[in-house]
């Protein structure tokens, strides 16, 4: 099977920012680029920064939206942790760890870009909890009802 890739365009305000933010700080891999948009490598996928003249504002809370990775290794995990420490960029949420010692455990934390777009890092302790565990209702912080 070949592999299928992502693709999330979002809004953002400047170009120039945005590309020191997801560049410099995320580490992300950048593509073509002119004054509308910026193409972006986020882990093998592909965001596109798509620059507007509508006014941004931050959510109230992290949901609904809000888009990210999950990785795959716990170590790809913590690396990009430390980077966003280092880089100073800011959390949104801090690093957390969500239903411990629960087939759905798992490692989560939220960045915020500088246009307000919140992204979520995650690592599953048991990859069949990414789209499987479906015995279970507990889906982000909200324990099942």
């Amino acid at each position: 099977m070949n592999q299928t890739l992502f693709h999330l365009a979002f809004p953002v305000t400047d170009i120039a920012q945005a590309k020191a933010y997801y560049v410099d700080g995320l580490g992300c891999t950048p593509g073509r680029e002119n004054k509308h948009a910026l193409i972006l490598n986020l882990y093998g996928h592909q965001l596109v920064a798509h620059l507007t003249k509508e006014p941004v504002s931050p959510q109230k809370g992290i949901y609904p939206r809000h888009f990210g990775i999950i990785f795959t290794s716990e170590n790809d995990w913590k690396d990009l942790l430390e980077r966003a420490r280092e880089k100073k960029l800011v959390f949104r949420e801090e690093a957390k760890h969500r239903f411990p010692d629960s087939p759905l455990e798992h490692r989560t934390f939220f960045l915020e870009d500088p246009f307000y777009n919140l992204m979520e890092y995650k690592y599953y302790r048991y990859p069949e909890a990414v789209f499987g565990s479906s015995d279970y209702g507990s889906i982000g912080d909200t324990p099942a009802s």
